[in-house]
């Protein structure tokens, strides 16, 4: 992995190693992932892939296929490009065999799709004869690369690459050396950059700089609603951060629910993903995470993941915030399963106003997450006072937030309308 700040040649670097491995060894495939195709096909199809030619190799004849998007060199080797968040492009790519995988702005990757890719790195290539005896192999070694401007050590490129363990179980990896990061900053690709580009980021935020200059991984976003350690309240009392709450399996449960926050997205990767989480009330009176569902599907397939997790689990309910289009949600839901029970619940207020309330639950100890969800748990660790400070929206934090205000947050009456109430708000 290369890991540093914004415009520190790291696609560059990479997309550079890439060419050299598919010239190395005849009709070896290669693909480059970014979590969105739109952006591949922006980023690195129209942009840093015919600079890496033009520059590095400049008499290298190469043929575009616009179609596929894919390179093929003169030996036979092909370069892809893809987006995770096409399934049916996806399905496609991943079809085939690689030699190589590039997971570029990896930060913006679950690690499930990172995960369903790596199935796939297997393809078994000859080295040319003279790079074979050079080297005195005679295939082309398998290989991972990643890049990201480093989020949060919630994220799964932090535990993987620098704490040396498997994203979701903790387990330890079987091979920790196979696993090495690099750090790369703008300083070090100084003389490709404008000088007033450093004039910009040294005008953001600490906690910007820290990830986009200075290309760190952050402990906790100052003032997070949510920390994966335990902190250290104003009074010397210890608020227990969500590794400290987590636990292997939940007690016999009172109810549980199915929260779906929407985007209105229609599942073409051009919108934020559907937030999906499921969520339990212990005998005990906690709360417990029970799955995140989150995906980037069109409303019916979004609909269908979500009446499937209600059967799975055995859910009382289905909840869904009222939005784009009024009874949208409500309506997907009844065409994927009419029986389901559903809530419709409204957002009067703002997500931060939501979330504090949640957020004290897991101060007092009364939430837990059973098992790991670092996807999740990297969105929680972003939301502040002030808003969220991650990439994108909290979709996942959000169904977190519906699923536990159902749960477990008492009703509040709403604001007097001419001396009456209008009823309750969640």
């Amino acid at each position: 992995m290369l890991r540093g700040g914004s415009r520190s040649g790291k696609t560059f670097v990479l997309v550079r190693a890439l060419v050299q491995r598919a010239i190395n060894a005849p009709r070896s495939r290669h693909v480059i992932f970014r979590f969105r195709f739109n952006h591949a096909k922006t980023s690195v199809w129209s942009d840093t892939l015919p600079k890496v030619l033009l520059l590095c190799f400049p008499s290298l004849k190469v043929r575009f296929d616009k179609t596929d998007f894919y390179v093929e060199l003169p030996n036979g080797s092909q370069i892809w490009i893809a987006g995770l968040d096409d399934k049916e492009r996806v399905e496609k790519i991943l079809g085939q065999e690689y030699a190589t995988l590039y997971f570029n702005e990896s930060s913006q990757i679950p690690w499930a799709s990172v995960e369903m890719a790596m199935s796939r790195l297997a393809q078994k290539v000859e080295l040319a004869t003279e790079i074979a005896k050079a080297t005195g192999r005679t295939h082309l070694a398998l290989k991972a690369y990643f890049d990201c401007n480093p989020p949060s050590k919630l994220h799964w490129s932090y535990q993987m690459f620098r704490a040396k363990v498997k994203p979701g179980t903790k387990e330890a990896l079987a091979k920790p050396e196979d696993y090495v990061e690099m750090q790369v900053n703008p300083v070090d690709n100084s003389a490709n950059l404008p000088s007033e580009y450093f004039d910009v980021l040294a005008s953001m935020s600490a906690a910007k700089r820290l990830r986009f200059e200075a290309g760190e991984w952050a402990s906790e976003v100052s003032g997070a609603l949510w920390a994966l350690e335990d902190r250290l309240a104003p009074d010397g009392k210890v608020m227990p951060g969500i590794d400290s709450l987590r636990v292997s399996s939940a007690p016999d449960l009172r109810r549980i629910v199915v929260a779906v926050d929407p985007s209105g997205t229609r599942g073409d990767g051009g919108g934020d993903d559907i937030g999906i989480v499921v969520a339990g009330l212990g005998i005990d009176g906690h709360g417990y995470v029970l799955h995140d569902g989150t995906c980037q599907l069109s409303p019916e397939g979004w609909g269908r993941r979500a009446v499937d997790l209600y059967h799975r689990f055995g859910a009382d309910r289905v909840i869904g915030e009222r939005n784009y289009g009024g009874d949208m949600v409500r309506f997907t839901i009844a065409t994927a399963d009419r029986k389901v029970p559903f809530k419709e619940v409204v957002a009067s207020r703002g997500k931060v106003v939501r979330a504090e309330p949640v957020s004290a639950l897991y101060e007092q100890g009364k939430v837990h997450h059973v098992g790991s969800f670092p996807d999740l748990e990297d969105q929680m660790s972003n939301f502040t006072p002030s808003g969220y400070v991650g990439e994108g929206s909290p979709d996942r934090a959000d169904a977190l937030v519906w699923a536990l205000t159902e749960l477990m947050v008492k009703e509040q009456p709403a604001a007097a309308v001419f001396g009456t109430y209008s009823g309750t708000t969640r």
